[in-house]
């Protein structure tokens, strides 16, 4: 250090300190773009409704249900995840329908629809963290090594969160020619990480760019972003609808429920498969993240309201992110199917299935969990338990959900 150091602004003192796996902040024409966007109020991006960012209720009673050791152990799988043992091959072939999707764990999916590769925000790290010691840890391997997968024409990134988007696996794509499409400010970590800025495809909510023959539009969602203590919420988060010649596809991202799915649909859909989020939710954090009945509704907003399309569950099963039990997810979701007659899918990690074809249905996690009580589903003539409504207040724990 300098004589000089002591007077440089804590700011820039602070920025110094970051290492690569926080990212950058926007600057420059970036931040004049940001600036200008109709979703930039009072200085930071804001959601297309209301929602309280941080987990609200005691940090008492929240830590006595997160660490205790009963529920902890509920929270994880008991035994190893069924990851599908042949992925590379059953992905030799192209798909017969045009339109296949294969699962890679969390919110991680490639789509290959119409002639084109689409991966969904790629996380292939160990961990969903700035730090390789510490963080939530993956739950399985990824099942196929990066590398393997062959070319890929577009990245697509729902938001800047460690769960979504993870520095070594950017670093190893960025050695590729595929393209990056990103919501308006998170293309200032991918520059920062080796991405060239012509690879970059940075949108606002409801902007499209057109790769090869399809059409990638980022389109609202309600949620939050950061990768650091200071979010200053100057990157934006955003679901994304991608419409090929003959086929569309929709990816939640991390969202709250909100109406603008109804416009989403009516805008972009219908849809022949939806990746919707439906894991890591919490009565403290209600408006950020869906339960599996809000994950059902969104999906028949999306299609006009009446089942059509397949729905495949994502941002479940691979990292431990919230105090729900491990399997409750995937057990809450077949039943909303099962009521609202929509076709869903649940391949194991890895597996490819078309959604015109055969669909993966059996209920692979159960041997993995102990029985659950299925407050969801009350005996008739009671009502529906849960977890205790989280107290007044606001948890400063939401770290990077």
């Amino acid at each position: 250090m300098t004589g000089a150091d002591h007077l440089l602004p804590l700011r820039t003192k602070l920025r110094s300190l970051r290492t690569a796996p926080f990212g950058a902040d926007p600057a420059g024409a970036r931040m004049e773009r940001i600036r200008r966007s109709p979703h930039f109020v009072d200085g930071s991006f804001q959601n297309p409704v209301g929602a309280r960012t941080r987990p609200s209720g005691s940090t008492v009673e929240f830590a006595k249900i997160y660490f205790q050791k009963e529920q902890r152990a509920r929270r994880t799988p008991d035994g190893t995840v069924p990851v599908h043992p042949t992925t590379l091959a059953d992905l030799a072939a192209p798909p017969v329908s045009g339109l296949r999707l294969t699962w890679m764990g969390h919110s991680s999916v490639l789509a290959e629809i119409d002639g084109s590769r689409v991966l969904f925000d790629p996380v292939w790290g160990q961990r969903c963290s700035p730090f390789p010691f510490a963080g939530p840890k993956r739950l399985h391997p990824t099942p196929v090594p990066l590398a393997a997968l062959g070319p890929v024409d577009v990245v697509v990134i729902s938001h800047d969160h460690y769960d979504h988007l993870d520095l070594p696996t950017i670093r190893a794509l960025a050695g590729t020619d595929t393209v990056f499409a990103v919501p308006l400010g998170v293309g200032a970590h991918l520059e920062r990480w080796g991405v060239p800025a012509g690879r970059l495809r940075e949108l606002d909510w409801n902007e499209t760019a057109t790769v090869g023959g399809i059409r990638l539009t980022a389109t609202p969602a309600r949620h939050f972003c950061g990768r650091g203590l200071r979010n200053q919420q100057h990157t934006l988060w955003a679901s994304w609808a991608v419409a090929g010649p003959e086929h569309r596809i929709y990816h939640s991202g991390d969202t709250g429920y909100f109406p603008g799915f109804r416009d989403i649909g009516a805008e972009h859909g219908p849809f022949d498969a939806t990746m919707i989020q439906i894991g890591a939710y919490s009565e403290y954090w209600p408006d950020i993240h869906m339960t599996p009945a809000e994950g059902m509704r969104a999906h028949l907003d999306l299609q006009g309201g009446s089942p059509h399309g397949v729905l495949l569950p994502i941002h479940w099963g691979t990292f431990n992110l919230a105090p729900h039990a491990w399997a409750e997810p995937a057990e809450w979701t077949k039943d909303a199917g099962d009521e609202a007659d929509q076709p869903l899918a649940f391949p194991r990690p890895g597996e490819p299935f078309e959604p015109a074809g055969i669909l993966p249905v059996e209920p692979w996690w159960r041997p993995l969990s102990p029985a659950l009580a299925r407050p969801w589903r009350p005996a008739e003539g009671q009502a529906a338990t849960g977890p205790a409504p989280a107290a007044r207040g606001d948890l400063d724990l939401a770290g990077e959900r």
